[in-house]
């Protein structure tokens, strides 16, 4: 905190559009990373501007305890059409560390009503982030953000992330491994596995195949235990599809949805459940959820919640996205030949650079390509020795090549 009082000079940001933000001096910045990957839709979507003001006109707030609006009702309808099959409940709540501190409350309740309270532990991969509350923090493999509250955090086991560039490789049969051996001996002691599907955004843009997240699956299902999975940041198109999960084939027992779930434009999540996880809830009065935010649902939230699906639906962005991320994944991996670069990937939406071993969160490369690229008009924030862009699925292609030459011309300046 002493550094950034010290050192560094903010951008003062006066209004946005599309996939830039301006400055109070005028200077307009490319969004590299869709504004911390809520804006999927671009800065201001008229579209979602008009929602806001048109709900504002009417209804702004109502709690939903014992009362609903039809915004809620509705918006719970249309996520469930496009869900991924089993997942019949919507919980709203207001981000995306709520929708994972919901999903575990469920879980850790539903064992409970049902008869097992001794499943209270938790899985998550090495290097997973799910979010800041304490509870999503538990579930937390990235260190430095873990650490000053490791006393205070539920049990999660950790289990290494698949690594190489197949599932045949060495580094997935690990992972495999010690995920089955850990479900194997101590699965009456577990609620349930938390996974980012693909990627594990925080850890450094992380990818894994699919073949990781369909084996998951079939041990849960095989040790009775409950898949959770994050869709906060992966979710929304984000990958090339609606839902990083549905790339796998793979249906989860809870899913996690913020972040792109309102566009940047207002506080707003929700965790889908099964039925089985629903119905766990039903009977006598101490076996309710007894959870819920003031302004969970809200009408402002969920107007423009739909407005988001009717532009996907009606905008087909899922589809355009897909030439959009072939040409990222054709820029990334050329920058593979920068001197100083060890790694480059790509998925979708999303590509990302490792500019040393390890790529260490605290690392100070990715900060200088930061302030190459603010020069050059772009906001490209790293994940520390991490350049990586998720700019939003609506970027024009002409402000998308601009993005990836300025990339390109800062990573190179950066590494000398």
């Amino acid at each position: 905190m002493q550094r950034y009082i010290d050192e560094v000079d903010p951008l003062c940001v006066e209004r946005a559009a599309g996939a830039r933000f301006f400055d109070v001096d005028g200077r307009s910045y490319l969004d590299a990373n869709s504004s911390w990957w809520v804006s999927t839709l671009g800065h201001n979507h008229p579209r979602l501007v008009e929602a806001l003001a048109r709900q504002a006109g009417r209804l702004c707030h109502v709690s939903l305890a014992g009362v609903t609006h039809e915004g809620a009702a509705k918006l719970g309808e249309e996520l469930v059409a496009i869900a991924p099959p089993g997942l019949v409940k919507v919980f709203y709540s207001d981000d995306g560390s709520t929708a994972v501190e919901v999903a575990l409350k469920l879980a850790l309740q539903m064992w409970q009503n049902e008869g097992r309270p001794q499943r209270r532990r938790f899985v998550a991969l090495d290097g997973a982030f799910h979010g800041e509350t304490i509870g999503a923090a538990s579930l937390g493999g990235v260190e430095v953000f873990r650490r000053p509250f490791a006393g205070v955090l539920m049990e999660c086991i950790h289990v290494p992330p698949p690594e190489g560039d197949a599932p045949e490789d060495a580094g997935y049969a690990r992972a495999f491994e010690a995920l089955e051996k850990l479900l194997a001996e101590g699965s009456d002691t577990i609620a349930a596995v938390v996974l980012e599907p693909l990627v594990q955004g925080a850890a450094g843009m992380r990818m894994y195949d699919a073949a990781y997240l369909r084996h998951a699956r079939a041990l849960c299902d095989r040790y009775d235990v409950l898949l959770v999975i994050d869709e906060v940041f992966t979710g929304y198109g984000r990958t090339g599809a609606m839902w990083a999960s549905t790339r796998a084939g793979v249906a989860p027992d809870l899913m996690c949805l913020a972040k792109g779930f309102s566009g940047g434009m207002f506080p707003m999540a929700a965790t889908l459940a099964t039925g089985r996880v629903f119905d766990a809830f039903l009977g006598a009065p101490e076996r309710a959820f007894y959870y819920g935010h003031s302004f969970c649902g809200n009408p402002l939230g969920a107007a423009i919640a739909r407005e988001v699906l009717a532009i996907f639906r009606e905008e087909e962005i899922v589809a355009k996205v897909q030439p959009k991320a072939a040409r990222i994944t054709k820029a990334f991996a050329a920058m593979r030949e920068i001197p100083g670069v060890v790694r480059s990937r790509s998925l979708g939406m999303i590509g990302a650079l490792d500019l040393s071993k390890g790529a260490a969160y605290l690392g100070e490369l990715g900060w200088k390509v930061y302030v190459e690229a603010r020069k050059r008009g772009a906001y490209l924030r790293p994940l520390g020795d991490v350049v990586y862009v998720a700019p939003p699925l609506t970027i024009p292609d002409d402000e998308l090549e601009t993005l990836l030459g300025i990339v390109e011309e800062s990573v190179r300046a950066a590494l000398g």
